[in-house]
């Protein structure tokens, strides 16, 4: 399944492809020529335009194809920003796993513990839910991205356009989910909330004291020197440089809009982030190379369980671990926000990484990128 065709459905949600896993050192497979032809294959398929950045040990790679800006015709850039929407998971998750290495928290302390009364109503009890069922899609948080009357705010033309600079805090979109009732008893299954990952963040305010972006900040972004990386909280604009990102709202045939500018609290920790394809090649090769987490809180992120985004995609914590057609694993994580879809993956061993984003929401393979690099 290609990424962008499940965004305006599962936006944030958005496990862009059946992309990904572990095993070897990913340097044999079949070469940028291939990556560069899934990337121009991506706007044949009628996305707007595509950018691609791979990482090994022979160095650095971009590619890109298809325009930024329908408007002016101008290029999409190796170096673009853009929003990265649900790969944010990974370093939320990151955040959580160092916290846990310094014994401020346990996987195992429930969300009651840290947060109390949170997660209530209609069936939803934070006591019975904790840190790990949060970060794997164990808990049965139902996700805010279902209520219709937040897709009606959103995702629809009219809907979006009225409310893309509106301000939504994590408290309102927890409160949103909570209209609902569990998707199943923490523990006894898999689905994927978006809610979690605004849980999660939410931990980190209460166990740090500070913002999970100022966290994110210190403990990955600087650290990593990534330079085009950021939590953008409210800003509605994208920094520079970048193209605009184009979506048709669930309608292949219908028009184009441009929806570069919105407010990204309504993704909040599950997904506001922003940041370039060589950012996220970084990010997931120190992340997999062990330069962020301690041995055992590594192994913890990649313990996972079975997931219904595809029979060949595992969810870890933060972080898809998928089988790709050829038989090579990669690790990494996919998201989709208004506009956007992107997709970083990397090998076992953080040493092969590769990272690509559309600038359009309805169609093109994410994956197919990561099947050409890898494959």
């Amino acid at each position: 399944m290609g990424a962008a065709a499940l965004l305006v459905s599962a936006v944030l949600a958005a496990p862009a492809s059946a992309a990904g896993g572990i095993g070897g050192d990913g340097l044999a497979g079949g070469g940028h020529a291939a990556t560069r032809k899934a990337v121009e294959a991506a706007v044949t398929a009628g996305v707007p335009g595509a950018t691609a950045t791979a990482r090994d040990t022979h160095g650095t790679w971009s590619t890109t194809a298809g325009v930024g800006d329908l408007r002016t015709g101008e290029p999409r850039s190796a170096a673009d920003r853009y929003r990265v929407a649900s790969i944010t998971k990974t370093f939320v998750a990151t955040v959580l796993l160092q916290l846990e290495a310094e014994h401020r928290l346990s996987l195992d302390d429930t969300v009651a513990k840290w947060l109390p009364g949170l997660v209530h109503g209609n069936g939803n009890d934070g006591s019975r839910v904790t840190v790990r069922q949060l970060l794997n899609h164990t808990s049965g948080i139902p996700d805010y991205l279902a209520d219709t009357g937040f897709r009606r705010a959103y995702f629809t033309p009219d809907g979006f356009y009225a409310h893309r600079h509106d301000t939504v805090t994590a408290h309102d979109l927890v409160a949103i989910a909570m209209r609902h009732q569990p998707d199943f008893a923490p523990g006894t299954s898999w689905n994927y909330s978006n809610t979690n990952y605004v849980v999660a963040g939410l931990v980190i305010e209460k166990v740090t004291g500070h913002s999970y972006a100022t966290e994110i900040e210190h403990r990955v972004i600087r650290p990593l020197r990534l330079t085009a990386t950021s939590v953008p909280g409210t800003r509605t604009t994208l920094p520079r440089p970048s193209s605009r990102a184009y979506s048709k709202f669930a309608n292949p045939s219908g028009p184009t809009y441009d929806v570069t500018e919105l407010n990204p609290s309504i993704a909040s920790s599950a997904g506001e982030m922003i940041s370039d394809s060589a950012d996220l090649d970084r990010f997931y090769g120190a992340l997999l190379g062990g330069e962020l987490l301690p041995p055992r809180q590594l192994k913890e992120m990649k313990t996972t369980v079975a997931s219904r985004i595809a029979p060949n995609i595992r969810y870890g914590l933060g972080l898809m671990d998928t089988r790709l057609t050829c038989g090579v694993h990669v690790w990494g994580h996919t998201g989709g926000i208004h506009g956007s879809a992107s997709e970083a993956a990397t090998s076992e061993n953080g040493r092969h990484s590769v990272a690509v984003n559309l600038n359009g929401d309805w169609t093109g393979d994410t994956g197919a990128v990561v099947r050409g690099e890898f494959c």
